[in-house]
């Protein structure tokens, strides 16, 4: 069944409005500065991202969501998904508001390792198929790592990669490795937009 086309969001306020006050909640809930972190990628860090605190926030998780979908207009996704954990809560909230914009994207994440038990997924959620064109997501990106350990699966099933979106970009080489992959990292903010 062919999917409806993507529809920019009716909004009482405007994206940039949206944004604006996206990054108000990203520094009063999510930005950490009271360090030493350790990060994902194993790096230390006087700052830490906890964008979580701001994706499960039900206005947090609704703005996130409304502007990684203007991003996916005209992009052709017809899913998104990202490695679980990190980016489970913006792939649900990004789901349900492609519901009420009009085009429901299917979701899914990719668990770091295949279940043991049950159906023995390594994808959870869509049925993935060839056919499918996929945006990947994650809340925060530092090297990239759960970007490409989500994209890799995928890929197998033979999915086109449309669109990789992360919510706030460290900018410690994510980008940079993503492109060397072959993927344009886009991302609603950088580290450098919080501060």
């Amino acid at each position: 069944m062919p999917l409806a086309k993507l529809l920019p969001m009716k909004r009482s306020s405007s994206s940039s409005e949206a944004k604006n006050r996206l990054r108000q909640i990203l520094i009063e809930k999510s930005y950490l500065r009271d360090g030493p972190y350790t990060l994902s990628s194993g790096e230390k860090s006087d700052v830490f991202f906890d964008v979580k605190m701001t994706s499960l926030d039900p206005e947090g998780a609704t703005l996130a969501a409304d502007l990684i979908l203007d991003k996916l207009v005209n992009s052709g996704a017809t899913a998104v998904g990202g490695l679980a954990m990190g980016a489970c809560p913006i792939v649900s909230a990004v789901c349900v508001r492609s519901y009420e914009r009009g085009m429901p994207l299917a979701s899914f994440y990719v668990r770091k390792e295949e279940k043991q038990h049950g159906t023995k997924k390594k994808i959870e959620g869509a049925n993935l198929t060839a056919k499918d064109k996929v945006a990947i997501l994650d809340d925060v990106a530092t090297k990239g790592g759960s970007m490409i350990d989500a994209i890799s699966p995928v890929k197998e099933l033979g999915c086109a990669i449309t669109k990789v979106i992360v919510v706030v970009d460290r900018q410690q080489g994510a980008k940079e490795r993503l492109a060397g992959a072959g993927y344009n990292l886009e991302s609603i903010f950088t580290r450098s937009d919080l501060e």
